[in-house]
């Protein structure tokens, strides 16, 4: 563990392909929005030149107040009724064999988003029966009948981050709970054993080995299946602080820990993100 200078690790080359600009077209022809630019993830380019990319659907304004993220927050838009057909065709153009759909928190809609998820769900699988879906999805206030909303659409994968560890969560997702959070994960379970589950956390935030430890525990008493471990890198001086930056080798070791523990597979790197290589990880299991 270390502080100072961001270190080599974590350096990204950039690179223009061919990839890259067809998929930055797509988006631009259908008007859609993806994690990638608006959360400014260091693997963007890497993505779009294997032409993938995560959507996020409901705009890009949201309603929640997390100091990590660099999503715009404040009052969102009405929901584009066309937005569905509009990911699914871009899912289509893409010749996407594998899905992700993740949105901004609307916790101003009644089912936060959940009856929008699903849409997009089945327009996807309307023009491409042959693609498996993930949703990464936020915690709907804690409300178990939209949660049942999504997943009776029966995804291949639910996702639903828990971020960081309990202690941090006063200053890194204040209107969020860890233990909601965790819930969610387990009533995916509770109602469909078929959908996997999948989680992610962010290192060097402040956390201890220990806390770290025991999240990955608590991840597999409600018997998560996928993990994901990245580092954190502030978006701005404006965000929340970095702690330090976490070696390699310290990733390495929460890999083979996470795998001995059960998890079918575990992504654990410092550059990993929620949906980095996600195809990847859903055929390995």
């Amino acid at each position: 563990m270390m502080k100072g200078s961001k270190p080599d690790w974590l350096k990204v080359r950039s690179h223009r392909g061919q990839e890259l600009e067809e998929v930055e077209a797509i988006l631009k022809r259908f008007s859609l929005n993806t994690v990638c630019e608006e959360a400014s993830c260091p693997n963007r380019m890497e993505c779009f030149n294997r032409k993938t990319a995560t959507f996020m659907i409901m705009g890009k304004v949201c309603t929640r107040n997390c100091t990590f993220c660099d999503v715009s927050k404040g009052q969102p838009h009405k929901l584009d009724p066309q937005e569905p057909l509009r990911v699914a065709q871009a899912v289509r153009a893409m010749d996407l064999k594998h899905v992700v759909i993740t949105s901004v928190t609307r916790d101003d809609l009644p089912d936060g988003g959940a009856t929008h998820f699903v849409r997009v769900i089945e327009s996807i699988r309307e023009l491409n029966p042959e693609v498996t879906i993930e949703v990464l999805i936020p915690d709907f206030g804690g409300d178990f009948n939209a949660l049942s909303v999504v997943i009776n659409a029966n995804p291949e994968i639910i996702n639903h981050n828990l971020e960081t560890v309990p202690k941090l969560y006063s200053e890194v997702r204040p209107m969020a709970s860890y233990q909601r959070s965790l819930s969610l994960l387990e009533n995916v379970k509770k109602i469909n054993r078929g959908i996997l589950t999948k989680s992610g956390i962010m290192l060097g935030l402040g956390e201890e080995e220990a806390e770290v430890i025991a999240v990955l525990k608590d991840l597999r008493k409600v018997d998560c299946d996928l993990l994901t471990i990245g580092q954190y890198l502030p978006p701005s001086a404006k965000h929340h602080k970095l702690v330090e930056y976490v070696h390699p080798d310290t990733f390495q070791g929460y890999k083979e820990l996470g795998l001995k523990m059960g998890f079918k597979h575990v992504a654990s790197a410092p550059l990993v993100r929620s949906s980095y290589h996600a195809d990847k990880a859903f055929k390995s299991v």
